[in-house]
């Protein structure tokens, strides 16, 4: 068995291919010999490199490390076929290590030592002190410098002048970087149509910020409710947890669109059952417009009163003349259309409204007949000739 594991563990190491290195780029590798002058470390992937023997012996010259033991390096060069690295970042080594930092865009380590003026002072690769611009800090909307100083954090080196003594740093370009990552590795996992649980980041007017896996999204107001929403701030509050539908997907605007009422049975779905023709409900007047009222008959419900059914046989120019916003009526349902999600309808007169209605027919009518005798005695007006 033992002899099957060598194996198949020889064929795997055989099947690696050797790891490319930049630079400057920090490395986790297992010291694999050492000797009198060099301490000999495995990189994996058929990669190995040397350090010097002197970087791991202590003030009395003990040494410091053993076989088997992990260490952090850094790449330096490749010398007569050998891989150099250094557990130092100092003196020619560090200048080096920087230099190559910010010609490959390498991610470098600093403490942020403290806040000057326009940014921060940070300390990088043990001596050297590197200057970070507040645009460049990633402290966020309503960030302090106070909460980063004295950590240990990443930055990329954006300028390098006077052999080191120069040096711009910038947190932001890693974050961004992490956030385009993180949203290439959320790209794959979500797609419209699925349900999503988020938290609310902020309300505004028109909707509010939602965060779904570290990437923030838009709840429209129109898309809280079937029916009309007047104050989103009513509904939600920073730090609530919401269920919504991802409406739409647009990662080159980098624009995700959600919805809380799609999560919410369609009042629609059944509106001609409900709401067959004929039938009369009462409604509320929700807003006005040039040809009609639009009549409120519950959430997400609304019909249609054109403005001929309101004049009343009168000629008027905006139903603001008849009816007033806010208003119960009485309607009748004239139409309903569930995949047009429309309906007609016009309104129920009052009875005595209704009555006097009738009387211009009943006017326009035949007069009673009289008796048969008052028939009998009219002439006609052949008789009138005789």
């Amino acid at each position: 068995m033992e002899e099957e594991k060598s194996f198949a563990e020889l064929l795997e190491a055989a099947d690696q291919k050797p790891v490319r290195l930049k630079p400057g780029e920090s490395v986790e590798a297992v010291i694999a010999k050492i000797s009198a002058d060099w301490v000999f470390i495995d990189l994996g992937g058929k990669t190995e490199g040397i350090v010097e023997k002197n970087e791991f012996l202590d003030k009395e010259g003990q040494l410091t490390i053993k076989e088997g033991d992990t260490v952090k390096a850094y790449f330096l060069s490749s010398r007569h076929g050998e891989r150099i690295f250094t557990t130092r970042v100092s003196g020619d080594a560090a200048r080096q290590y920087l230099e190559e930092a910010w010609q490959n865009s390498i991610p470098v380590e600093g403490i942020v030592e403290k806040e000057i003026k326009g940014g921060l002072e940070v300390r990088i690769a043990g001596t050297y002190r590197a200057f970070c611009p507040f645009s460049q800090a990633g402290l966020g909307r309503g960030g302090t410098a106070a909460t980063i100083l004295g950590q240990r954090l990443p930055f990329i080196v954006i300028e390098y002048g006077e052999r080191g003594r120069k040096l711009i740093v910038s947190r932001r370009r890693i974050l961004e970087e992490e956030e385009r990552k993180r949203k290439e590795a959320i790209k794959e996992t979500l797609q419209k149509g699925m349900r999503v649980t988020g938290t609310v980041k902020s309300v505004r007017d028109f909707g509010a910020f939602v965060d779904i896996g570290g990437i923030e999204a838009l709840l429209p107001i129109s898309e809280v409710s079937w029916g009309r929403v007047e104050d989103l701030r009513e509904r939600f509050a920073p730090g609530q947890t919401v269920e919504a539908v991802i409406l739409n997907l647009d990662w080159v605007k980098d624009r995700i669109t959600l919805s809380v009422k799609e999560t919410l049975p369609d009042p629609w779905e059944n509106v001609e059952t409900r709401y067959p023709e004929g039938s009369r409900h009462q409604g509320t007047v929700a807003r006005l417009a040039d040809f009609g009222a639009f009549i409120t008959l519950e959430a997400g419900i609304d019909g249609l009163i054109p403005i001929s059914r309101l004049s009343k046989g009168k000629k008027i120019r905006h139903p603001r003349e008849v009816i007033t916003q806010g208003d119960t009526i009485e309607v009748v349902v004239e139409s309903a259309d569930r995949e047009k999600r429309r309906l007609s309808l016009s309104p129920v007169a009052p009875e005595e409204e209704r009555e006097d209605s009738y009387s211009p027919y009943l006017q326009k009518g035949a007069r009673g007949f009289g008796s048969l005798g008052d028939m009998m005695n009219k002439k006609s007006p052949k008789d009138k000739k005789s």
